[in-house]
């Protein structure tokens, strides 16, 4: 495959919607606009039994967590144990109280996180046309400050894509589009329905923590692939976040032409759908499967990192 010029990606999209304008010329949010309190009240009437998941992967952890290539995992050093209390390095507080304490550095798109809509961008304009130039040493627009200061609650369904095609995870570069979704939703007895918090497992996340699959400079994830009418059934289904057990939340290049994540610049940035990225999605899948419930109530929201460009998220899910 030969690699594709800087412009291929905007050629790919010239015909795609884009909902830039459509909150307003200040908008920072995007389709999370979709989640109103009627789809929150939706999403808190699907729950029955109270049990709870949590989405988020482990972070820092000592074998190194999977990140998309050209990122390092995060680091957890220790600076305050009690063995550093044993050495004379600190002294007890004032009564005797001592502590534990400890500093992680990494990628805010470690782990299982939240992009800001202005994490990536063609054409120097990034989500509701703002200049990419407000990039420049941190976000200032369209960052996910906005995103953290709103929250993601609503009505979640799960399209277990995996298990829907007889796998425990999806091959290296395998993909499936809007039609594989809707065929995934029918063998479950579920309708997807506007306004969803979308969730696709593919097993990969749990490939990649167990050694089955391993990151290297020929990484190609499975995912969704890019066609124009799925792009469109993204925006008629006014799909407000995309979340995935992917790093990207789609196969790394589209497999016509070679150009690389280009649904972050048809759903991301152009139609403002929120992704939420290398969520956990096994445990959650494993009980969906049997008991054959696949809504849920979906709540969370990234952390606030002033003019971040995402951050970790640990989605909270109740059936």
């Amino acid at each position: 495959m030969s690699g594709p010029d800087r412009e291929a990606l905007a050629r790919l999209l010239a015909d795609c919607p884009i909902r830039w304008g459509h909150w307003g010329p200040e908008d920072e949010v995007g389709a999370l606009n979709y989640l109103t309190p009627d789809e929150v009240r939706a999403g808190l009437a699907t729950v029955r039994d109270g049990r709870t998941f949590t989405l988020g992967a482990p972070l820092a952890t000592p074998q190194g967590d999977p990140v998309f290539p050209g990122r390092w995992a995060a680091r957890r050093f220790v600076v305050a144990d009690k063995a550093g209390f044993r050495a004379g390095h600190w002294q007890p507080l004032p009564g005797g109280l001592e502590f534990a304490d400890d500093y992680v550095t990494g990628f805010a798109q470690a782990s299982t996180h939240c992009d800001a809509l202005g994490h990536m961008w063609y054409g120097d304009r990034l989500w509701n046309g703002y200049c990419a130039d407000c990039s420049n040493g941190g976000m200032r627009k369209a960052g996910i400050e906005p995103i953290a200061a709103r929250g993601i609650v609503g009505r979640c369904l799960l399209l277990d894509i995996a298990r829907h095609r007889g796998r425990d995870a999806l091959g290296r570069a395998e993909t499936f589009d809007h039609r594989d979704l809707l065929a995934c939703a029918a063998a479950q007895g579920v309708a997807i329905a506007p306004r969803t918090i979308l969730m696709l497992r593919t097993g990969w996340l749990g490939a990649l923590l167990d050694g089955r699959e391993a990151i290297g400079p020929d990484y190609w994830e499975p995912g969704l692939t890019f066609s124009r009418d799925l792009v469109a059934w993204f925006d008629a289904m006014q799909i407000p976040c995309l979340v995935t057990d992917t790093l990207a939340n789609e196969t790394t290049y589209e497999p016509r032409t070679g150009v690389m994540l280009p649904l972050h610049g048809a759903l991301m940035r152009n139609l403002g759908v929120v992704f939420t990225e290398a969520a956990f999605l096994d445990d959650f899948a494993a009980d969906c499967a049997e008991d054959r419930r696949y809504e849920a109530f979906y709540c969370a929201s990234p952390i606030k990192v002033a003019q971040g460009t995402g951050g970790s998220i640990n989605p909270v899910v109740l059936k």
